[in-house]
């Protein structure tokens, strides 16, 4: 994947669980999960924005891109998209 999610590294920063992310934004821990380990192959804005206000970060502060990545994969392809 060329777009790198840093949700691990934002919550030790902020001293705060997926647990307690997971109650102040209202995703299950299970969404939280797949975004926090890569899997997740798309988010919502408004999910992003939640997480933003949450960890008071900027989307930037979450995701990175990196050069040399995996070659994207059309949308119709089974990945978990986060609600």
């Amino acid at each position: 994947m060329s777009i790198v999610v840093d949700l691990d590294s934002m919550l030790r920063e902020r001293n705060m669980t997926l647990t307690e992310l997971s109650d102040r934004v209202g995703l299950t821990l299970a969404n939280l999960s797949i975004l926090k380990t890569g899997k997740a192959k798309a988010i919502r804005f408004s999910t992003l924005e939640a997480i933003c206000d949450a960890l008071e970060c900027q989307p930037g502060d979450l995701l990175r891109h990196e050069r040399g990545g995996a070659k994207t994969k059309a949308p119709e392809d089974d990945a978990p998209a986060l609600t």
